[in-house]
C-alpha cells in the first residue's frame, strides 16, 4: 500500500538535516576518511531499504563500535525515520545519534556514491519481493545489485538478508550461489535459531511475528 503523501514533508525532512547526507559526495572518502559525515572513524555498516527506521536506530543504539548509514528512497518514508531518530537523540541517555546517517537515494547509484571497498556489512530486511518474474533485476538480491555490493564491502565483508518471502528467499539463495559467495548462516525459521538472540526488528518483522509467520534469513560473505 502507498504512503500517503508527507504534509511539510520537505521541511520536516530538513528540520533533521543533522542526520541526513545531503551531498552524496562526502560518500566518496566514507571508509578512508569518514569524518566529514561521522565525528570517529568506525566500521560502516549500511542498510539499504530502511523504512521507517526501527532497525536502523535500534542497531546505532546497540551498537556504538559502528557507524551506521539507512538508506530509503522514498523520501516520505525517510522522514518517518528520521523522526525517530531525532525524537531518540532527544530522550535522556548517552545516545546521541552521532553514529546513525541517512541517506535518500537509490541503491542502483551506491557503486558511484560509495567508496570502493569501505562497508562492513549490508543489511536487507523484507526487501520488495518483486514477485512477478519479469521484474527480477529489480529485486535486491539480484545479481546485478550483488555486483554493486561487492565493489562498495570491503574484503570479507558480509550481507545479511531477512524476509518474510520465501520466494524471495529462495531466489536470495539461488543468486548467492550463482556469484560464488559462501552462506555462513541460514534459516526458514529465524526466530526459533539461537541467531536469533539479541536480533533487532523491523517493523515489519514485529507485525509479521506477531502473526506466526516464519521469518526467513541468510548471512553471506563476500
Amino acid at each position: 500500500m502507498r504512503m500517503r503523501k508527507k504534509k511539510h514533508g520537505a521541511e520536516r525532512i530538513a528540520a533533521c538535516a543533522a542526520y541526513l547526507i545531503e551531498d552524496t559526495s562526502l560518500l566518496a572518502n566514507l571508509g578512508s576518511d569518514p569524518t566529514a559525515i561521522f565525528p570517529a572513524k568506525k566500521p560502516i555498516h549500511m542498510e539499504i531499504g530502511c523504512g521507517k527506521g526501527s532497525f536502523a536506530v535500534g542497531m546505532a543504539k546497540a551498537h556504538p563500535e559502528w557507524n551506521f548509514i539507512a538508506m530509503e528512497k522514498i523520501s516520505d518514508v525517510a522522514c518517518c525515520a528520521l523522526e525517530k531518530t531525532a525524537a531518540e537523540a532527544r530522550k535522556e541517555g548517552e545516545w546521541t545519534a552521532d553514529n546513525l546517517r541517512f541517506l535518500i537515494g537509490d541503491a542502483q547509484h551506491l557503486s558511484e556514491w560509495v567508496e570502493p571497498h569501505s562497508v562492513s556489512r549490508i543489511y536487507l530486511n523484507f526487501s520488495d519481493p518483486w514477485p512477478k518474474s519479469g521484474y527480477a533485476k529489480r529485486r535486491l538480491t539480484h545479481r546485478g545489485f550483488l555486483e554493486l555490493y561487492k565493489n562498495v564491502l570491503v574484503e570479507g565483508g558480509e550481507l545479511y538478508l531477512k524476509t518474510d518471502n520465501e520466494g524471495l528467499f529462495d531466489f536470495s539463495l539461488e543468486e548467492f550461489e550463482a556469484m560464488g559467495l559462501t552462506v555462513l548462516f541460514s534459516s526458514r525459521d529465524f526466530h526459533k535459531t539461537p541467531e536469533a538472540k539479541g536480533n533487532i526488528m523491523t517493523e515489519y518483522e514485529t507485525n509479521f511475528s506477531s502473526q506466526g509467520m516464519p521469518i526467513y534469513c541468510a548471512r553471506v560473505k563476500f
